[in-house]
């Protein structure tokens, strides 16, 4: 058991923790990193599986995620574009089908009207209502208290523009099915991205990755940190109390006991109940946190001998709201010969799939695909299911949202220090909610918060 004094200790040793250690520690104030797993990285996890490199967690990178590109460019890491040339499909309401070119489904005009309807009207409260507070427009509560699924409903008749709009961000994004949350928790998902229509444009939301994987932008922050960075040391209990130069904490982990002045909480909002806190968080800290969860989606890799259906002119892009796999893209690695297909089965689709038994679930998910790609499908070298939900650590993907009402209810207090304890997750962002880059925002934003409250003390590790 490792005995430490620092000025700061954060909690969880992914991108946005690992962050905001480093700009800590390039400010002067020492640190300690307390990760739960055997690894770091968090929600991204580069790994091998059958000899194929898989991209386990998160690896997009779009251009509107400023703050990761520079970090990437700062680390030495190159990026590379997704395959996207040749054309795409789309499974339709009639369970058909249909290739198609161009940013918009094959559908019919009627649907396509009203689609552009839709996503009009999102753009527009996007850009009205923004990603740093919605909760304070005055629209809010009225945007809140209606699910996405009922919001979509009343501005539309139209049952397949209706699903296919709801696919962008339910299956899509925050993986819960559309009457599980708000319209203005689809208008922030939305904002946070610069608009609804960066969602529907794969192109832009999908458009590069990684050279080795989105992992090594973790691994590489933690190299600069060295054995500031403990691993295999969940944390259990954080005692704190008011100290003459602020405060006094002790944090109690499985494989440090860490004395310091501050305290980082950088793990989804669903974990914090896995520590004791002493004295408890305010009664308003244990309310919010019930009424945030984790999504469910299945991240399937399916790896062939080559990349098939690039001979048939097809981009591997595919789309069907009512499809088990709702999304289907080329995910090759670069430089690989083989051919790589990733697809996403999202909440109530998820649940089915995993009252199946393995080799049927397996047999379900490469149909679905199949239906979009043909038989070639049926048959990968490698398949591998990323099911982040079985995460002892996590138990969810991609990231935190509030139920219905909760976010204009408890979202102005979601980064409210508590004592010397702040939080710091990409679940928490603006800008980049849920992605690597809003991980990266909020860790910059926590040190530098941590770094203003410093400057009046004497750091206890000095």
């Amino acid at each position: 058991m490792l005995n430490l004094n620092r000025d700061v200790v954060v909690v969880g040793a992914g991108p946005s923790g690992l962050t905001a250690a480093r700009e800590l520690k390039k400010a002067g104030l020492t640190v300690a990193v307390l990760e739960a797993r055997d690894r770091v990285g968090g929600r991204t996890w580069t790994g091998t599986v059958d000899g194929a490199m898989l991209e386990i967690g998160g690896q997009w990178v779009s251009p509107d995620q400023t703050v990761l590109l520079e970090l990437l460019d700062e680390l030495g890491l190159q990026t590379y574009p997704r395959y996207r040339e040749g054309e795409s499909m789309y499974i339709g309401a009639d369970g058909v089908p249909v290739r198609y070119t161009g940013d918009s489904f094959p559908v019919d005009p009627d649907t396509q009207a009203e689609m552009d309807k839709l996503t009009a009207l999102l753009d527009g409260l996007a850009a009205e209502i923004g990603a740093t507070e919605p909760w304070a427009h005055p629209k809010a509560r009225e945007l809140d208290t209606i699910s996405f699924h009922h919001w979509l409903r009343q501005h539309s008749s139209n049952e397949e523009a209706c699903n296919n709009i709801g696919l962008f961000i339910a299956g899509g994004m925050l993986t819960k099915p559309a009457h599980a949350f708000s319209a203005l928790q689809a208008v922030l998902m939305a904002a946070s991205a610069g608009s609804f229509s960066h969602l529907t444009d794969e192109d832009f939301i999908l458009d590069r990755r990684v050279v080795g994987g989105m992992q090594q932008v973790s691994l590489l922050l933690a190299q600069e940190l060295g054995d500031d960075v403990v691993l295999n040391s969940p944390v259990r209990t954080i005692n704190w109390e008011p100290d003459t130069e602020g405060h006094r904490v002790k944090v109690v982990s499985d494989g440090a006991t860490v004395n310091a002045r501050f305290v980082i909480m950088a793990v989804p909002p669903n974990l914090y109940s896995r520590v004791s806190f002493n004295p408890p968080l305010p009664r308003r800290q244990h309310q919010m946190h019930q009424h945030q969860s984790l999504g469910l989606v299945i991240k399937v890799h399916a790896v062939y001998s080559r990349p098939f259906w690039r001979n048939s002119g097809l981009s591997g892009t595919c789309f069907g709201a009512g499809s088990l796999v709702q999304e289907v893209y080329d995910n090759t690695n670069f430089g690989d010969t083989r051919g790589t297909l990733v697809g996403f089965v999202s909440d109530e689709k998820a649940d089915a799939v995993f009252e199946l038994g393995v080799e049927e679930r397996r047999r379900a998910i490469l149909k679905s695909i199949a239906g979009f790609l043909g038989a070639e499908a049926l048959e990968p070298e490698v398949y591998y299911e990323s099911d982040w939900g079985s995460e002892e650590w996590t138990r969810g993907a991609y990231a935190s949202s509030y139920d219905l009402g909760g976010l204009h209810r408890y979202g102005k207090d979601q980064h409210a220090p508590v004592g010397p304890i702040y939080w710091s997750s990409s679940d928490l962002a603006a800008e980049g909610y849920q992605h690597v880059d809003g991980a990266v925002r909020m860790g910059r934003h926590t040190a530098a918060r941590i770094l203003e409250v410093a400057r009046v003390a004497v750091p206890a590790g000095a």
